[in-house]
């Protein structure tokens, strides 16, 4: 009994130093504010606050990325994709995307709506609950070679290719 106590302590500091991403605007479920407005969806359109912690050891860099699984497309839906994101960052505000308030030298690249900058939710009426994984990647390079106008296919190509590690979050979200 007592090496189990121990194992969970053990385990539990471990987590401490985790990194981790959380975000005071997204609770379990997008709101209205995070939907698209566009495509039959009317939502506000605000890219949400997201912050993080504990960022490994060499992290040159950030990459957020949005990703939808569940779009009836056979290959998912990019919804923000965000790159160079500097090192000392440790936080994007709410709105930013749209305010144009990113850290300076981070490039947003296409999503799958066909444009560059945060994308929300918009599943079809009707269907299940998507969800929205929102990810935070610590990169091992200061930028990547990437565009605005670059697609998420190569994006996801170049951030995977660097990433040391990531935290995520989910949420759902489900038109009635």
């Amino acid at each position: 009994m007592r090496y189990l106590w121990m194992v969970f302590i053990v385990g539990t500091l471990l987590q401490a130093e985790n990194f981790t991403l959380e975000s005071d605007t997204l609770k379990g479920q997008i709101s209205k504010a995070q939907e698209f407005n566009g495509f039959g969806c009317d939502g506000r359109n605000i890219s949400p606050e997201l912050h993080w912690n504990n960022p490994p050891k060499g992290t040159k860099s950030f990459a957020i990325t949005v990703y939808d699984p569940d779009a009836p497309t056979g290959s998912g839906w990019w919804h923000w994709l965000v790159v160079n994101i500097p090192a000392d960052t440790k936080q994007i505000v709410a709105g930013a995307s749209a305010k144009h308030t990113l850290p300076k030298g981070a490039v947003e690249t296409m999503t799958d709506y066909g444009s560059a900058g945060f994308g929300g939710a918009c599943p079809p009426k009707g269907d299940k609950a998507h969800r929205y994984v929102f990810t935070v990647h610590a990169l091992d390079v200061e930028s990547l070679d990437l565009k605005a106008e670059s697609n998420s296919a190569l994006v996801g190509f170049m951030v995977n290719s660097h990433t040391i590690q990531k935290a995520s979050l989910l949420s759902y979200y489900q038109r009635d």
